[in-house]
């Protein structure tokens, strides 16, 4: 019996603790800074231009959500499959970076969102990889697809392209290259990024069609089992939607394309 009131004593004790520990964003506000970890070379999503800014459609996003919790923001540069990692070992607050929520990815961390929808597309200077509408078509021992390390890119080749030979790279511009120099026949990334190549790279005869083979919703990715922020952000990104802003930042980065002047010439 001694026993028992000693254990029901720790277990009051310990979700007296718990309930007592500071949530992400009371850690957020009180070092009065949000850090969020980005790729910065996904455009429109994302990217760096030629004096170090990061910008894009996700950025944007980032520097509202900064601004409603009275903070100011920093990005942290990463190669996209270190984003998690960093994100599991506290080094960002959260990852707003293109990435897809998969069962596989939300076990470690929670996902909001989401805040867009994308899908996978070919980038090539082959007209029959661009024109394919089943990706089985153009899945061939004579075909290598560039893919982002650690994307569902990657995934991607690896489950609809078996036969293929798959070339993981850390960014989309290393990526863009090998298609560009002949290295590989396609790059395989959401829709957005492909066609963004086309117009970064008008003369160069690239190829692609807005015709997403899988469905990738993009979320926002926080630590796991925090309630507080994952509450916040949730209710953040409704506001931004039923207000019509996300809209706005959207038809920004999507349409206008006056932001590429800013790039890096390559």
């Amino acid at each position: 019996m001694k026993k028992a009131r000693v254990i029901v004593i720790l277990i009051l004790a310990l979700s007296v603790f718990i309930s007592c520990a500071p949530s992400s964003l009371n850690q957020i506000q009180t070092k009065n800074e949000l850090v969020v970890g980005t790729a910065g070379n996904m455009p429109p999503l994302n990217m760096t231009t030629k004096d170090g800014e990061i910008i894009g459609f996700e950025m944007d996003l980032a520097r509202r959500m900064a601004d409603s919790m009275g903070v100011e923001l920093r990005f942290e540069k990463m190669a996209f499959a270190e984003l998690l990692p960093a994100l599991e070992k506290g080094t960002v607050d959260m990852v707003i970076s293109g990435m897809t929520i998969t069962p596989n990815r939300n076990v470690k961390v929670a996902f909001v969102g989401p805040y867009f929808i994308s899908g996978k597309a070919f980038l090539t200077k082959i007209e029959t990889i661009a024109a394919a509408k089943d990706p089985a078509s153009v899945n061939s021992p004579n075909t290598s697809y560039a893919a982002l390390k650690g994307s569902t890119s990657q995934a991607f080749v690896e489950s609809v392209l078996p036969l293929s030979r798959l070339v993981t790279t850390q960014d989309y511009d290393e990526a863009v290259d090998l298609v560009l120099n002949g290295e590989v026949e396609a790059m395989v990334a959401d829709y957005p990024i492909c066609i963004v190549s086309l117009f970064r790279y008008p003369d160069q005869g690239l190829l692609s069609l807005i015709t997403p083979f899988t469905y990738e919703p993009l979320g926002i990715a926080v630590p796991g089992g925090d309630a507080h922020l994952i509450n916040w952000v949730e209710n953040f990104l409704s506001i931004m939607k039923g207000s019509g802003q996300l809209d706005e930042l959207k038809e920004r980065w999507f349409f206008d394309g006056a932001w590429l002047n800013r790039l890096p010439q390559r």
